[in-house]
């Protein structure tokens, strides 16, 4: 199971890694560099910088809130999907009981 970062580090790592960017040749060399040092995979923190360049609108994408928004109406849907499926088969039994051919 992964180990959980704290927010104030991944923080203190994003401004790390952007205030030091011009120093490097690229995104991924500075990533490396910062995360050797405190600790954690280079990969997740290229991840956490590019969604906070997102989140600051300096690259294209979805943005922390937006994902969040989005998550929070799939799951929305998906219940109310289920609430449907559970009246629809309530409805179909109902109408099997009041059916006057099966007395």
């Amino acid at each position: 199971m992964p180990k959980r970062i704290p927010q104030e580090t991944k923080q203190h790592a994003i401004r790390l890694v952007l205030d030091h960017l011009d120093e490097y040749p690229n995104l991924t060399a500075a990533c490396e560099t910062v995360a050797r040092r405190l600790g954690f995979g280079a990969e997740s923190l290229r991840r956490w910088v590019r969604q906070a360049q997102v989140d600051a609108g300096d690259r294209q994408g979805v943005s922390t809130s937006e994902s969040e928004r989005i998550r929070k109406l799939e799951r929305e849907n998906r219940e109310l999907r289920e609430a449907n499926a559970i009246l629809r088969d309530a409805a179909v039994f109902v109408a099997g009981e009041l059916d006057p051919r099966k007395r």
